[in-house]
């Protein structure tokens, strides 16, 4: 069978570290500056969703996409903190478990300047994982052709995913809304769901 999973959300807490830069860089380092476009500058809490616009004041799409994807690519998808203590402990060891059974690959929605700085992400934390696959929403089929079970927190695709596809949802704040048959509350709990599914 071939396994994936998914880095933000379950191998990455990107959204706590896109908190701390925007308080970082588009808070802290503003502030007492004339802002030109005279937008207050805020985190709106609790982040419960994965809309950006919903919880940090950006002028528009443009200024996201610049945020995450040219600005601060490298201190967001880089250098963010794994989702729990232990996440490639567990994960390599996951890996080890399973790779004479199973094709095992990481899959991750990057675009721009986060490929490479996840990639820097996944090496520094010692990730054994031979193969990795990035896809946008261009690619997005080809992502679900090369896999059978998907390990996501993504609401997107735990929405909205191929009815011959298994899905094992790793709960956050931002989909505990979203049943789902298979779901885990930590990256331990993974091989002991995957032998009640396989």
């Amino acid at each position: 069978m071939r396994i994936a999973i998914e880095i933000n959300g379950v191998l990455r807490n990107t959204l706590e570290k896109i908190e701390q830069t925007y308080q970082k860089y588009m808070i802290d380092k503003t502030e007492g500056l004339e802002d030109e476009d005279s937008i207050t500058r805020e985190v709106k809490h609790p982040i419960d969703s994965l809309e950006l616009r919903n919880h940090f004041s950006f002028i528009d799409d443009e200024e996201i996409y610049s945020f995450l994807y040219e600005d601060f690519s490298m201190e967001i998808f880089g250098h963010s903190q794994s989702s729990e203590y232990n996440t490639f402990i567990d994960l390599n060891e996951i890996y080890v478990n399973l790779r004479d059974k199973h094709d095992l690959l990481i899959v991750s929605d990057e675009i721009g300047r986060s490929k490479p700085a996840s990639l820097f992400f996944l090496s520094k934390f010692g990730c054994q994982l031979e193969k990795i696959k990035f896809y946008s929403n261009l690619t997005i089929n080809s992502m679900w052709d090369d896999i059978d079970v998907l390990l996501t927190s993504n609401p997107a695709l735990l929405l909205e995913h191929p009815t011959d596809k298994i899905l094992i949802k790793y709960q956050t704040e931002y989909n505990k809304h979203i049943e789902s048959k298979h779901s885990i509350t930590n990256l331990k709990d993974f091989e002991f769901e995957l032998t009640k599914i396989i």
